[in-house]
């Protein structure tokens, strides 16, 4: 007998994210993710794909997808983002370690 863990997708579908009410807790400046280049960085590191970047330049952010793992906040310039963990009982719920 083999065990197979699944595909790194399967195993990420398996996670849950609990939307909160309130506010968004990522928000992008957008005049300094543009002026610093640090809009184009996190849509390239984000290992959830919760940057975007729209036709107009702007950063959209899906936040309901952030994995809250901090790799957006490790590699953008300072100020740029407004990160917060989600209020809680929100927040992305692991099903797998």
């Amino acid at each position: 007998m083999t065990f197979d863990p699944g595909t790194v997708n399967e195993r990420l579908a398996k996670n849950h994210f609990e939307v909160t009410d309130g506010a968004p807790h990522i928000k992008v400046n957008q005049e300094l993710a543009r002026a610093t280049g640090t809009g184009k960085l996190l849509v390239q590191v984000c290992p959830a794909n919760v940057y975007q970047e729209e036709p107009d330049g702007t950063i959209s952010v899906e936040a309901a997808a952030c994995l809250e793992c901090g790799t957006c906040l490790a590699v953008a310039h300072p100020g740029t983002l407004e990160w917060e963990y989600p209020a809680g009982g929100s927040g992305i719920r692991y099903r797998e370690g």
